[in-house]
């Protein structure tokens, strides 16, 4: 997939494009449906295949105070999106100026101007430019007038198919299905295990001393998390090494009262650097969620909380079996 980022002079002579457009956060199922509509209209029509996406969501720069926490960064996403097999995605910074740009203004200078369209497939809540004045029907007329077609498409649920609301996959409802850990359905909707990455920092070692010694991720504050709880789930290193793991996501209430909340993965069957284990510190992990085994919560004391770690990496070898 050929990555660019901002507009550029166009080569007249270059082949038009067929293009969807969105902040595409997740790439999950409903988005590759889309996708792969855009190809398959694009090899029937000879067109390059396109995305149009931007760097920073829109919200956080139209609402900041409201805007939703992010599903994946911006390398997350050029990653999934190299993954349905496109031809181009076009990379736009999303700042005040974008945000005030007109309707007609975006169809015109970036669209037609900038990416040559011959065809623009989006769904049919689809809304764009200042204020989100822009709507499908805004870019059937326009694509009459400059020459473009224009294909809206109906939401849908996990089976691909045409869904009523309360059933169609979108980033809103996954984000509100990990808020309550509820991953079978996350998971569902975004056809793979939800992934989350950060650096690997030193923590106080209490999961060292009790025997389940644990890498310690810290994720940028913008994207979500899952609710509190731990989690049975998959561990990756830089150098692409993949371990099961326990994961425990919270506050540490055995140890604090208010503690901030950690991520932190024990990878199975795999020591600690002081007993020969691999020095993970410094590292990106990627750290990818299956199934929540159990919520957070106190213990009686120290023995009653190993006895509960092994249960739960016994919880996790069963849920990743």
């Amino acid at each position: 997939m050929e990555i660019r980022r901002g507009l550029s002079q166009r080569d007249p002579s270059a082949t038009a494009t067929a293009v969807t457009i969105g902040a595409y956060d997740g790439v999950h199922t409903g988005h590759r449906k889309v996708i792969a509509e855009v190809r398959r209209l694009a090899v029937e029509r000879n067109l390059t295949s396109a995305v149009l996406t931007f760097d920073r969501h829109p919200a956080s720069v139209v609402r900041p105070g409201s805007a939703p926490l992010l599903l994946a960064d911006i390398d997350q996403k050029l990653e999934q999106l190299a993954t349905t097999g496109v031809d181009m995605t076009l990379v736009l910074s999303f700042d005040e100026e974008r945000a005030g740009e007109s309707a007609d203004s975006f169809i015109r200078d970036v669209l037609v101007d900038g990416m040559g369209i011959g065809l623009v497939v989006v769904g049919e809540d689809f809304h764009f430019g200042h204020q989100r004045l822009g709507n499908v029907a805004m870019l059937r007329e326009a694509g009459a007038e400059l020459g473009f077609e224009v294909v809206g498409l109906d939401l849908v649920g996990p089976d691909g198919l045409p869904a009523r609301d309360h059933e169609q996959v979108s980033s809103t409802f996954i984000r509100r299905a990990l808020s309550r850990g509820d991953m079978e359905r996350a998971n569902s909707m975004l056809g793979r295990p939800y992934e989350v990455r950060g650096m690997v920092g030193r923590g106080d070692r209490r999961g060292r001393e009790l025997g389940f010694p644990t890498a310690n991720v810290r994720v940028d504050p913008s994207i979500l998390l899952p609710e509190d709880g731990v989690y049975a789930g998959w561990y990756e290193r830089e150098n692409g090494a993949v371990f099961p793991a326990a994961i425990s996501l919270g506050t540490r209430p055995q140890f604090y009262e208010d503690g901030a909340l950690l991520l932190e993965a024990h990878l199975l069957d795999v020591g600690g650097p002081d007993s020969g284990g691999p020095d993970l510190y410094d590292e990106i992990a990627r750290v990818r969620f299956v199934g929540r085994l159990r919520g957070q919560r106190r213990f009686d004391g120290l023995d009653s909380l190993v006895d509960q770690l092994h249960r739960d990496v016994a919880d996790t070898r069963s849920a990743l079996a």
